[in-house]
């Protein structure tokens, strides 16, 4: 794995026969994923694919419920 710049990484990941990747171990430890942790994927034909931890993504849905509800108290 190339690290370029502090908190960065770039490497590659090859298709396997049931369309699985294997995400690189850098990559693993930087963002502490562990077998088991479930990820959720999010898929843009012109930009790619992202891929955010259920943990941060339940974060952000709260963040954005809880501003919509600030919204309606005023």
């Amino acid at each position: 794995m190339k690290n370029n710049l502090e908190g960065k990484l770039m490497g590659v990941a090859k298709v396997g026969e049931k369309g699985q990747i294997v995400i690189p171990k850098d990559m693993r430890e930087m963002f502490n994923i562990k077998p088991g942790d479930t990820l959720m994927l999010f898929a843009d034909i012109e930009r790619g694919i992202a891929v955010m931890s259920n943990e941060d993504y339940v974060k952000m849905a709260q963040m954005i419920f809880d501003a919509q509800k600030e919204k309606f108290e005023e």
